[in-house]
């Protein structure tokens, strides 16, 4: 987690995150989920990670995702 967050410190703008900590992070997860075959949803106190696995569950996912988010922003 220290490593994590050292490296998330490091990246000035949400684009650099993302190249350089996120990206490999899902990469990472989607090779070793794949590989045992795992589905999973990861969850924190703010955060939602979802590996199904399935490409067509991946789009169907992110797109109640988005749909969601676009909800509660309306309700703002």
């Amino acid at each position: 987690m220290r490593d994590l967050i050292r490296r998330m410190d490091g990246c000035d703008t949400a684009e650099k995150l993302n190249d350089e900590v996120l990206m490999p992070f899902a990469l990472a997860l989607e090779k070793v989920c794949g590989a045992r075959g795992y589905v999973m949803n990861i969850y924190g106190e703010t955060s939602n990670i979802v590996f199904s696995g399935n490409t067509e569950d991946t789009e169907a996912i992110y797109q109640i995702v988005e749909a969601y988010m676009d909800d509660q922003a309306d309700d703002d």
